[in-house]
């Protein structure tokens, strides 16, 4: 396949459409490392069946449908726009409550109102968290570490800077316990991440665009062909995967 070929084959991959949180569009095409931890059996030691439950930052509402929680008793919060429109489609209908969010420090939520608030990949403001938590309500968090992809990135974009380099276990863990929660458990893990073919990554660096910020086939296309050539002769590209967990209870 010649030059242009490639770059007609990317632009195709980059250009191509993205709902919820669902990467079925690359299957088979990448791959990672399982977590030394399963965040949903967590989540389901802690869950009872007449808990208040809120999953922040839920996307597509993929997850909490997981949980099968008793949907009156389930709300969701989203910030971006195409998801929020999903899951007003998807999980309203179910009785899911769902509510759109513009600031991480301004929930539109009342105070003291769920049992169990969970979070898989969002942001989140620690006061907020605290004031929304019934005293004694749980808080059950994995997030994508500061260092994720972070040698991906570099062979994508060119003098690449982390953006969120203090986005660590040990730095939460702090600001949580300083924000009114004691820690009943925490872990962190650095796992493989694994693609077979440049477009997969491709689609992967389009959307994950904090990671890789400013990238597009044009403007990375030298260091598209170089990771092309490695998979040619390795058949995969290998990067490094950045997760924690915490799991804090409100004081």
């Amino acid at each position: 396949m010649n030059l242009e070929e490639l770059r007609r084959k990317w632009e195709s991959e980059e250009a191509h459409a993205f709902k919820g949180w669902d990467f079925s569009y690359i299957k088979d095409r990448w791959n990672s490392e399982d977590l030394p931890w399963d965040y949903s059996m967590i989540v389901l030691s802690f869950l009872k069946n007449k808990d208040k439950l809120l999953d922040m930052g839920t996307g597509g509402g993929e997850f909490v449908l997981t949980l099968k929680h008793p949907y009156a008793l389930t709300y969701v919060t989203e910030a971006y726009p195409p998801n929020v429109k999903l899951c007003k489609e998807k999980l309203e209908p179910l009785g899911i409550t769902v509510k759109q969010v513009y600031e991480d420090y301004k929930l539109p939520l009342k105070d003291k109102s769920f049992d169990i608030v969970i979070n898989r990949h969002e942001s989140f403001d620690y006061c907020e968290v605290n004031r929304i938590l019934k005293k004694g309500g749980y808080f059950i968090t994995q997030q994508v570490g500061g260092k994720n992809n972070y040698d991906l990135s570099c062979s994508l974009i060119d003098n690449f800077k982390p953006q969120f380099p203090n986005h660590t276990l040990e730095n939460n863990v702090d600001n949580l316990v300083k924000h009114g929660f004691k820690i009943l458990k925490s872990d962190e893990a650095f796992t493989p991440i694994y693609f077979y073919d440049v477009g997969a990554l491709v689609y992967f660096a389009k959307i994950i665009q904090w990671e890789f910020p400013g990238f597009s086939v044009d403007t990375c296309f030298d260091n598209l062909r170089r990771l092309q050539k490695i998979i040619d002769v390795k058949k995969v590209i290998q990067g490094t995967e950045h997760r924690f967990l915490i799991v804090a209870q409100k004081i």
